[in-house]
């Protein structure tokens, strides 16, 4: 018999107290399933209200008879670690999305040549976005995590009060867009909070971005790659993208402290912050605002109009820059000068996959084998090293590795 899995049992008891926190806190059983009728004939009311047939209504609802129960643990679920900055950026920015993103530029070359001269956002920016949204479309094939958004949505505004305005606000932006006819009720699908397609846009965000690109008639974001690519480079463009310029800059700092706020890139200069590349820069009159994500410890960037254009789609540094670092290594302008600074020996995109079927092979980890160090790797790690004597610290390292390997 194999022995239990140490790791599989941390996730579960963790899965277990997120689901009986959202049984505990949301009606139930057949109660439940009344209630949320009873609130599904209400809202069709307000739906009516807001311009949706009750044609629409019906069809979208015809099949949503409860609440996902799944939708209200991830919401009320949240994990108790904290990515350190260096987590965030090794799981984004490696090798596997690289080159993945220069095979999706050969590939769709002709579209984004087009999409680029229409909206004047880098291809390179857009196929990053691609990629941190929805792995380059892969995890629309994935059934656990691509649920219906209407009953999603539906779900988060009956019985979830911290997001019920939002939801309510986004289900009618879903019933919108089923009106329209750019999607049917059968493939209006996004992750448990509405995000929808390849680029994943919220319903409402949908409404203001969307594009036909590809001229079928339809503002098709699941199935239609240049659709999905447009809309995001819409999205871009609308919020103030300048053309031709770049997102920013890594940079040396000089010894002492530097001002804050934002000061053009020649003032920059003159207080001694120079290219990490040993390049200049472009344009001395650009304005820039220092970024130190990881202290004076890891790299420092000078962040220009377009990494703040970049925070309109997720309003978080780390993910303009993983975007913009991303972009610049699919496009072969090359990785960082100054890595980020680790507690431990870094492993290649292969060693973590590695790392991964090592962990699964002495019965410590049951997920996939996809080089992404998440919640039930780190869980998986610490188990190995709670068993083999070593500091638990959850850090896919290569002495961690190197343990696994010679055993």
């Amino acid at each position: 018999m194999p022995v239990r899995k140490a790791a599989s049992r941390l996730t579960s008891a963790f899965a277990a107290a997120g689901l009986a926190a959202a049984l505990l806190l949301a009606p139930s059983t057949a109660s439940a399933d009344a209630g949320f009728q009873n609130w599904v004939r209400s809202f069709r009311s307000s739906a009516m209200q807001s311009g949706i047939s009750g044609t629409t209504f019906d069809r979208a609802f015809r099949n949503v008879k409860d609440i996902d129960p799944e939708v209200l643990e991830k919401a009320r679920y949240q994990p108790e670690f904290t990515a350190p900055v260096w987590d965030y950026f090794d799981n984004r920015v490696q090798e596997h999305s690289i080159a993945v993103g220069r095979q999706m530029a050969r590939q769709w070359k002709p579209w984004l040549d087009r999409i680029e001269a229409k909206y004047g956002v880098d291809r390179y920016i857009l196929l990053a976005i691609w990629s941190m949204e929805s792995n380059y479309g892969e995890i629309l094939k994935n059934d656990k995590v691509m649920r219906n958004v209407v009953r999603s949505l539906a779900t988060l505004a009956y019985a979830d009060k911290r997001r019920a305005k939002f939801a309510r606000t986004q289900l009618i932006a879903a019933l919108k867009i089923l009106q329209s006819g750019d999607i049917d009720e059968s493939h209006l699908t996004g992750s448990w909070a509405g995000a929808m397609g390849h680029t994943q846009f919220i319903p409402t965000s949908y409404q203001a971005y969307a594009v036909d690109v590809d001229g079928n008639g339809k503002r098709d974001i699941w199935n239609s790659v240049p659709d999905a690519l447009a809309t995001a480079a819409n999205l871009l463009r609308k919020n103030g993208w300048q053309a031709g310029k770049t997102w920013g800059y890594e940079v040396n700092l000089p010894a002492g402290k530097l001002p804050g706020g934002s000061l053009s890139l020649s003032k920059w200069q003159s207080l001694g912050v120079t290219r990490a590349s040993g390049k200049p820069f472009k344009r001395g009159s650009d304005s820039a605002t220092l970024k130190v994500p990881d202290g004076r410890r890891g790299p420092a960037f000078l962040a220009t109009k377009n990494f703040f254009v970049l925070k309109r789609y997720n309003n978080a540094d780390k993910y303009a820059l993983a975007v913009g670092l991303l972009a610049d290594e699919i496009a072969g302008y090359g990785g960082l000068v100054q890595d980020w600074s680790r507690p431990f020996t870094k492993l290649s995109f292969a060693e973590k996959q590695e790392l991964q079927k090592r962990l699964s092979t002495h019965g410590y980890y049951d997920g996939k084998l996809d080089g992404k160090i998440g919640e039930g790797s780190r869980n998986a790690i610490k188990a190995f090293q709670a068993q083999a004597g070593l500091t638990q610290d959850g850090h896919p390292s290569m002495e961690v590795l190197s343990k696994l390997r010679g055993q």
